[in-house]
C-alpha cells in the first residue's frame, strides 16, 4: 500500500529556511501531481504549492511566491518544498498529497494519497 511521508519541519527564526521532503513508498510518483498544503491552528487548510507530473507546471499561493520553491527528484521518488525567508505566518502543519496528473495543470483535481504532516514553526 502506498504512502507519503513528510520530513524536514522544525523550529526556525523569522527569515530562516527549511526544506520539506515528501517521500513516497509503495508506488511511484512519476505520474502524479503533488500538492503541498498547510493548516495553521484554528484555520482552514490552505493549498501552498503544486507541481505537475511532468515538472513543467508549478503553482504557488500568492503569500509564498518568491520565497518557496517546489521541485521533484524522480530518482528518489521525492518532492521537495524549499522555504526561504520564513515568516511567523508560515507556521502550520504542512502536508503533501499526490493525485493523478492533469494535462497542462500543476495541481491535481483530486488527491489519492496524503502524508501525515510535519510541523513548521517560525518564531524568535
Amino acid at each position: 500500500q502506498g504512502q507519503l511521508v513528510e520530513s524536514g519541519g522544525g523550529l526556525v527564526q523569522p527569515g530562516g529556511s527549511l526544506r520539506l521532503s515528501c517521500a513516497a513508498s509503495g508506488f511511484t510518483l512519476d505520474y502524479y501531481g503533488i500538492g503541498w498544503f498547510r493548516q495553521a491552528l484554528g484555520k482552514e487548510r490552505e493549498g501552498v504549492s503544486c507541481i505537475s507530473s511532468s515538472v513543467v507546471s508549478t503553482y504557488y499561493v500568492d503569500s509564498v511566491k518568491g520565497r518557496f520553491t517546489i521541485s521533484r527528484d524522480k530518482a528518489k521518488n521525492t518532492v521537495y518544498l524549499q522555504m526561504n525567508s520564513l515568516k511567523p505566518e508560515d507556521t502550520a502543519v504542512y502536508h503533501c498529497a499526490a493525485g493523478w496528473g492533469v494535462a497542462g495543470k500543476a495541481c491535481p483535481t483530486d488527491y489519492d494519497y496524503w502524508g501525515q504532516g510535519t510541523q513548521v514553526t517560525v518564531s524568535s
